[in-house]
């Protein structure tokens, strides 16, 4: 059983076009999370769903129907909307028609649980909502343990990196800790911490990233902070051979992460 909303005046439409901004995201502990895929990694890993908006004349497949009275089931609150009010909150240019109020991601280090020889990422200061986001997609990809996001810039709740990562926001632990605290984290466990510079000589593949390991990537502009680049246990470059001096924060995760699993699964494979 759902509400219906025709007006744009109606409260409800107002409190979710207030979770844009960040501002309002963090007095009020929740999140918007838009499209089918992502809200059904949501309702898939048991991520709460407080309120489900959608419009079916914008609806895009025959899934929608089934991902709806699972979120009822799960506990959320259906609304029904026009098309002008569901325009007015969506915030894709192309909405497909669901659009979730959720509660925000909260994990803490203390509750991570990791294999024995973890792979995690360590983002740190990273600026545009869509590097953490494909970050978060690669690391899942990768199979690593967690991503890290210490000296936050960017929150981990908005909308865009929520759609850039396809919602894996709620399938890896993503935990926003400071800088000393997942150092020592890391040290107390003998994770060995990789950082990425091009002031090395030593190749990314010709380093051993099959022990416990933190691949540690820094801000867009200036890459990663002289605490973290003291903090290395080894570092790293990727080879540039064309005019291009750096690749994107996210790509360059992404190579790092892969060269990981392939050396992983050569060391599972030949025992």
């Amino acid at each position: 059983m759902s509400l219906q909303i025709t007006s744009l005046q109606n409260p409800r439409v107002k409190h979710v076009v207030k979770l844009r901004q960040r501002s309002h995201r963090d007095d009020e502990r929740l999140m918007l999370v838009e499209g089918y895929r992502e809200i059904r990694r949501a309702l898939d890993n048991r991520h709460p769903l407080n309120a489900l908006f959608f419009c079916r004349s914008l609806f895009q497949g025959p899934n929608e129907d089934a991902l709806m009275e699972q979120a009822a089931s799960q506990g959320g609150e259906l609304f029904e909307c026009s098309e002008p009010v569901f325009r007015k909150m969506a915030y894709r240019d192309r909405p497909e028609g669901l659009l979730a109020v959720a509660p925000h991601v909260t994990q803490s280090l203390a509750e991570l649980d990791v294999t024995p020889t973890p792979l995690v990422v360590v983002a740190e200061a990273i600026e545009k909502p869509g590097n953490l986001g494909t970050i978060l997609r690669s690391a899942d990809a990768a199979g690593a343990d967690a991503v890290l996001v210490c000296d936050r810039c960017t929150d981990i709740h908005n909308p865009n990196v929520v759609r850039a990562s396809i919602g894996i926001i709620f399938a890896l632990p993503v935990i926003e800790v400071s800088s000393a605290e997942a150092m020592a984290w890391m040290n107390a466990r003998e994770i060995q911490i990789v950082a990425t510079t091009p002031h090395t000589d030593t190749l990314y593949t010709d380093t051993d990233l099959t022990k416990g390991t933190a691949i540690v990537m820094g801000t867009e502009q200036v890459g990663l902070s002289d605490t973290w680049l003291k903090a290395a246990t080894v570092q790293v470059r990727i080879p540039m051979l064309g005019q291009a001096d750096s690749l994107n924060v996210a790509s360059a995760t992404t190579l790092l992460l892969y060269e990981a699993a392939r050396q992983r699964d050569f060391a599972k494979s030949s025992q």
